[in-house]
């Protein structure tokens, strides 16, 4: 599973052909993602529409033996219109053994670092902009201090909201569909 992780991560263009879905499945995903951050969340709604642009990766595969990574495909939408697909990968090492899926979804709150995203080939979370994680209570509530940052990012697991992970490091890269 490592060596598959590490192929699927290193073979970029490959990857995206052998491994992608097509533009219609992407934006019927991240349809579906959106109406569960919009359950889950509180003011998800409000967010969404005052973010500048909204990435959202419906379903983000880490996996690995050893060695890991994740890699997944979503959507840019500005306005509620998807106008860029990307796909996320971060390479990983240490004791890691199994597989996750989880959706993400990052909340870009000021023009600047959007622009910084859709002028980027390859934009990477942590060196090219810091990205705040921002942790959901157990009734949707969240951090509102939190939500003042530049990127706000919001995991969801198979069980729910997760939290305690990291972006740094994760790369997003613009691909064409």
């Amino acid at each position: 599973l490592g060596l598959l992780t590490m192929s699927v991560l290193f073979m970029g263009g490959t990857a995206n052909t052998a491994w992608a879905d097509t533009a219609v499945s992407i934006d019927s995903n991240v349809d579906e993602t959106l109406e569960r951050f919009y359950k889950e969340v509180g003011s998800g709604k409000k967010l969404v529409k005052d973010a500048k642009g909204v990435l959202v990766f419906p379903s983000v595969i880490k996996g690995g033996f050893g060695v890991g990574g994740s890699f997944g495909e979503g959507a840019l939408r500005i306005n509620g219109k998807t106008v860029d697909y990307y796909n996320t990968a971060m390479l990983s090492v240490g004791f890691q053994i199994g597989l996750q899926k989880k959706s993400v979804i990052l909340l870009f709150m000021q023009d600047d670092v959007l622009n910084r995203l859709r002028n980027s080939s390859n934009w990477k979370a942590g060196a090219d902009a810091a990205v705040t994680l921002v942790n959901v209570g157990a009734d949707g509530s969240i951090d509102t201090q939190k939500t003042n940052e530049p990127i706000i990012a919001f995991v969801i697991g198979q069980k729910g909201l997760m939290y305690n992970l990291t972006l740094e490091g994760t790369k997003f890269t613009k691909i064409s569909k």
